[in-house]
């Protein structure tokens, strides 16, 4: 079902694209998401093409490669300056992230026109890549600072296992009449999805897209598909098992699942049972986790997963094989989060000073 939407999504903004466009969605191999944000992120900067005169094109469809071609590195900071100073339908200014998503397409579509397509005679479009002359912004906030956020939207220590119990026993208190009967009915499915995220460090399309056959409960290992259909195999945390175990004991019967119902987590709408989506899961965490008085999202447990992970091990590497990172970069956040390390050092500093 969140697959097919997504598939909706990016046909209808393809519709709307000239065709070097189609061939370069073509041509990359990014998950849903990433490809209908790249599309859109491309979408809003051919807009901009055409209000600023760049392009005499009535419509994105009609876009020439050959305005792509001539734009200047000062045309394309342009564009940077006039995402800084528009507002999101939230009403903010953009932030620095929201604009490097759309550099990051710039410089994804640029890369195809200028080396992977060959159009023309096994050559790409052209040559010239503007896109290589442009940074992304860099964050107005630290790394300390944004630990010190995100330490706080996490649930480390006893924490989980506070929240798991709370749901177990006592989320029961706030659920109404209405509510009541589904929340008895996917109590076991809700405890083994968060149980499974936090023992695993999965994203939350991952956690959707796990198969029966993706569980080794032997090995307490999990097969897991990455972002760009990469296929991956990480350990679980052993106390995540039970969970995931009083789940597969009443999935069959309670979901009404047969042989053909292949994924893990299931759900039932409409008198059928299908696999539970990405956003159902989004949904489910933040009412648990409201209710529980420390709100968070599925990445949040993510996060947690990976500071944990990083404070028992200390290898950046161990953890980026575990969140599936094809880097380091993404993990030096986890070094800054247990502050205690620094304040340590600071009252040893201290310390010396009020002995000489």
């Amino acid at each position: 079902m969140e697959t097919k939407k997504y598939l909706d999504l990016i046909q209808d903004e393809l519709q709307k694209m000239p065709d070097f466009v189609k061939q370069y969605n073509l041509g990359t191999n990014h998950s849903l998401t990433t490809t209908y944000q790249y599309l859109t992120e491309i979408r809003r900067f051919f807009n901009w093409l055409r209000i600023e005169n760049f392009s005499n094109a009535n419509k994105n469809v009609d876009i020439s490669v050959d305005t792509l071609e001539n734009l200047r590195r000062n045309d394309i900071m342009l564009y940077i300056d006039h995402l800084q100073h528009s507002k999101n339908q939230q009403g903010r200014l953009n932030s620095p992230t929201t604009i490097n998503r759309s550099i990051n397409a710039l410089r994804s579509l640029y890369k195809f026109l200028t080396i992977t397509s060959d159009n023309n005679d096994g050559k790409p479009y052209f040559d010239r890549n503007v896109m290589l002359k442009i940074e992304s912004l860099n964050s107005t906030k630290t790394l300390n600072y944004r630990a010190h956020v995100l330490e706080s939207h996490m649930y480390t220590g006893n924490l989980k296992y506070e929240f798991l119990d709370f749901i177990e026993n006592q989320y029961i208190k706030h659920c109404n009449r209405q509510s009541l009967p589904s929340f008895e009915k996917n109590r076991e499915r809700d405890m083994a999805i968060i149980a499974l995220i936090l023992g695993t460090g999965i994203r939350v399309s991952e956690c959707a897209g796990v198969n029966l056959q993706d569980l080794n409960f032997k090995n307490a290992t999990l097969d897991v598909t990455r972002k760009g259909g990469q296929r991956d195999s990480v350990p679980i945390a052993e106390w995540t098992l039970d969970y995931v175990e009083a789940y597969k004991k009443i999935r069959v019967q309670r979901y009404h699942a047969d042989q053909s119902d292949t994924a893990l987590f299931l759900t039932n709408w409409h008198n059928q049972t299908r696999r539970i989506t990405t956003n159902a899961i989004e949904k489910m965490v933040n009412k648990y986790s409201t209710a529980f008085g420390h709100p968070l999202t599925p990445h949040k447990l993510r996060h947690t997963l990976a500071s944990e992970l990083y404070a028992v091990t200390k290898d950046q590497v161990l953890v980026a094989q575990q969140l599936g990172q094809k880097g380091t970069s993404a993990t030096d956040l986890y070094t800054h989060v247990d502050q205690r390390k620094q304040r340590q050092a600071l009252n040893e500093i201290s310390n010396m000073d009020s002995d000489q």
